[in-house]
């Protein structure tokens, strides 16, 4: 009898552990996917801000009352909003975040393409070549005498 009690404990406490290590998986998986409210740039599962702390704790207690990671990550969104989401939908809300460093890189790649035209426009209309390295030199020579 013992033995068999033995048994049933040692069985218990081995489903108990592999129960454990599959919610702490589940839980690192959702934590990743979640941004620290206070540090911006680190995921849940990285931040050591208290309000990181409380908020893989109110995960955990979501998980282990038996909600998805859908309905959490919906709990989350509904209460702070898309940018709890470390990677927050493609919506009208958030093109800006999505496609604002393309449209920076693109005013970027612009305002030095007009540059550049304007440049070589200034120099085809004055008809001077750029100083050579003597006329440079000259040049230089004459404002450090002054």
């Amino acid at each position: 009898m013992k033995v068999v009690l033995a048994a049933l404990l040692v069985a218990l406490v081995t489903s108990s552990a592999r129960s454990d290590e599959a919610l702490d998986t589940r839980l690192k998986a959702l934590e990743n996917e979640l941004r620290c409210l206070v540090c911006q740039n680190q995921t849940l599962a990285d931040s050591n801000a208290p309000l990181a702390e409380d908020l893989r704790k109110e995960v955990r207690d979501l998980a282990t009352g038996g909600k998805s990671d859908a309905e959490i990550r919906d709990y989350l969104v509904a209460r702070y909003g898309d940018f709890v989401l470390y990677r927050p939908p493609v919506k009208s809300t958030t093109y800006l975040l999505w496609f604002g460093p393309f449209m920076l890189l693109a005013g970027g790649v612009a305002t030095w393409w007009v540059l550049v035209r304007r440049r070589a426009r200034v120099r085809a209309n004055s008809g001077a070549s750029p100083p050579s390295a003597g006329e440079s030199a000259a040049a230089a020579r004459a404002l450090l005498d002054d």
